[in-house]
């Protein structure tokens, strides 16, 4: 944006008087101006972002950068990890505080968590998987994940107890810090990949064996990104799931860490599924 400077003069009353009352008629007539032109510019919708199992919202963080550059504004909550149920009540909550339209984001078991949480939301718009599941109603990421051969992911895991609400007990899973890099992220540089060992998010096993009880995909304009080299959710699977959603999909050599590997793929598929918002 250029500024126009202002010539030295003397400034009397008058003179200010004069200048505040153009401001006002330029403020009071530019959408009039606008209208003449064709039409005023359109507001960007919020991306809300939710990120899956094994990872935090920091995963998103080369996605937000690229959406900010293009002028979006972006919010990625901490997915509670939970249960399904739980975090997509979370979310549903969460939308409920963003002004405007919304493209909703989930990568992995985020997808899950928007497909239900979008069904309780009016202002979502579209929705876009990013190697994330999309269950139709009565299903779960377990089932899905094992319709297909390919996912590695079982042997990797670890699992931690954890107290519940009601003395019961649950159980946590982390991946293995040792096996994290080839399993989620091989094609994230190892310094970054032990980092993101260290911080992942536990997501509770109940969490993907909930099944869910809305898929908002059928109402809702969906796009999908499928990584072929993925270990967690074969890409056989996310191929069955875009396909049953009618999702606009793109197909990339990429892990199930795609955010962090490719954000500006990420990134732009998002701002495709943006403009379709915009009328």
């Amino acid at each position: 944006m250029t500024r126009k400077h202002l010539h030295r003069s003397p400034w009397t009353y008058a003179t200010v008087l004069g200048a505040s009352a153009a401001a006002i008629a330029l403020t009071t007539t530019a959408p009039g101006m606008a209208s003449a032109a064709g039409r005023s510019p359109a507001t960007k919708p919020t991306v809300v972002l939710v990120h899956g199992a094994f990872a935090d919202s920091s995963s998103w963080n080369g996605v937000i950068a690229n959406l900010q550059r293009a002028g979006y504004p972006v919010a990625a909550p901490a997915n509670p990890l939970r249960g399904l149920t739980q975090d997509a009540g979370y979310l549903s909550s969460f939308l409920k505080s963003v002004h405007g339209p919304v493209v909703l984001v989930g990568h992995s078991y985020g997808g899950s968590v928007i497909s239900q949480a979008a069904a309780e939301a009016p202002n979502v718009k579209a929705l876009v998987y990013i190697a994330g599941f999309s269950p139709d109603k009565g299903e779960n990421a377990a089932d899905l994940s094992g319709k297909f051969p390919g996912s590695t992911l079982g042997p990797t895991l670890n699992s931690v107890s954890f107290p519940l609400p009601d003395g019961g007990t649950g159980s946590d899973l982390y991946i293995k810090a040792d096996k994290f890099h080839d399993q989620f992220a091989a094609d994230v540089p190892k310094s970054t990949t032990d980092l993101m060992a260290a911080t992942q998010r536990p997501v509770a096993a109940s969490a993907l064996t909930d099944k869910a009880t809305a898929a908002a995909w059928k109402t809702i304009p969906s796009w999908d990104l499928v990584t072929l080299q993925d270990k967690n959710i074969p890409a056989a699977a996310q191929k069955f799931m875009a396909k049953r959603a009618h999702s606009h999909t793109i197909e990339i050599q990429a892990s199930h860490a795609v955010p962090v590997s490719h954000p500006a793929a990420v990134a732009s598929l998002i701002e495709k599924a943006a403009h379709s918002t915009v009328r």
